[in-house]
């Protein structure tokens, strides 16, 4: 799916009240790693990336992602919620961004289950295309399975435009 960053409006999404996003630090990779696995762990994207249902495998491809020469700092954002009793800030969603022949490339939007449906992936997106239209970019992208329709709603929601089906190959149980 594509979205066009040079005439499309990126607003602002307010937050719910205890959440916050935070732009990207090299000290927070293993709080993104968290809300990835989070995100993810029960998932249907786990059949075609093995490595998101596991947190090692999430913490591999967080560090393996973000030591890219073509990572983009400012489209990589993580969310986090912090309980009205002053608890600790817990990791709830995670965006990251790359560069990829002069589009900005979104990698593994995620936000735990018990948090969706408040506007932080919306949220999530629009810091990550302004950090993407900040370094000039004009178009950016992500992929999607197709039997995701939430989130394939989500995208639509914001401005993102079907451009192409890519098939993926995964492995079949008993097979």
């Amino acid at each position: 799916m594509d979205f066009d960053l040079v005439h499309r409006s990126i607003a602002d999404t307010p937050l719910p009240t205890g959440f916050e996003m935070i732009p990207f630090s090299s000290e927070l990779v293993g709080e993104h790693a968290v809300a990835k696995y989070e995100s993810f762990r029960n998932e249907m994207d786990v059949n075609v990336f093995p490595c998101l249902g596991r947190r090692d495998g999430c913490l591999r491809l967080m560090r393996e992602i973000s030591s890219r020469n073509n990572f983009v700092p400012g489209a990589t954002w993580l969310c986090r919620y912090r309980a009205p009793d002053g608890g600790s800030p817990v990791p709830v969603g995670t965006i990251q961004g790359l560069e990829v022949d002069g589009w900005g490339a979104i990698q593994n939007l995620g936000i735990a289950p018990s948090y969706r449906g408040r506007g932080l992936g919306s949220s999530l997106l629009h810091h990550a295309a302004k950090g993407f239209r900040n370094i000039g970019l004009k178009r950016m992208h992500l992929e999607v399975t197709t039997d995701n329709t939430a989130a394939i709603r989500l995208y639509e929601r914001v401005g993102f435009k079907k451009a192409e089906v890519v098939y993926k190959a995964t492995e079949v149980a008993g097979a």
